[in-house]
């Protein structure tokens, strides 16, 4: 039975949702095309319908999480400027952050499987990191636009880490103290 163009692109962002969660949650190699058609709810057939790859739905979900995430600092920013860097590092650096990877920062939980797929995918998540760390530059204070980017760059980076680690943490209070500490730097960065 032929589906509608609408019901096919509605498969087709159920496709991407689901393995967008699913990545982050099991790694791309923890998660089957199988898995992942079965989670949302259709059959094996329809993945090679809508994505020429695994490879090209890694780079689609890649780039449908880091655009997400960049689409909500930069409404946080325009929405409240004078608090978004706070907001954004709460946000980021919070225990909900650390304890649910299929819903937080791709960075955080693919990052270096991202390092090691394929152009394409390297080349979405590249761009989706500097979409992050321009919505910082603009937050953060400096001299020069290049000392502002330096600033975002290490902001990003410390905020990755810090859910990184926390996430590694076997200790509750130890995990948290990591996010708390990376939080007070960025205030301290931000003045």
């Amino acid at each position: 039975m032929k589906v509608s163009r609408e019901q096919a692109n509605e498969n087709r962002q159920r496709i991407l949702d689901v393995a967008s969660q699913l990545f982050r949650e099991h790694g791309y190699d923890g998660v089957s095309v199988v898995d992942l058609m079965k989670g949302a709810g259709l059959t094996h057939g329809g993945f090679y319908g809508n994505f020429s790859s695994k490879e090209d739905l890694i780079a689609q979900t890649c780039a449908l999480s880091l655009g997400r995430s960049a689409e909500r600092w930069k409404k946080w920013q325009t929405e409240s400027p004078d608090t978004a860097l706070s907001r954004i590092a709460n946000d980021y650096l919070s225990p909900a952050h650390r304890d649910k990877p299929g819903r937080g920062c791709a960075l955080a939980a693919l990052g270096s499987d991202m390092a090691r797929q394929n152009d394409t995918v390297r080349k979405v998540a590249d761009k989706g990191a500097r979409d992050l760390m321009a919505v910082l530059t603009d937050l953060l204070p400096g001299d020069t636009k290049e000392k502002r980017e330096d600033k975002a760059m290490l902001a990003l980076a410390s905020m990755v880490g810090a859910v990184v680690l926390a996430r590694v943490a076997e200790d509750e209070g130890f995990s948290q103290r990591i996010l708390q500490a990376v939080a007070a730097s960025l205030e301290q960065t931000s003045a």
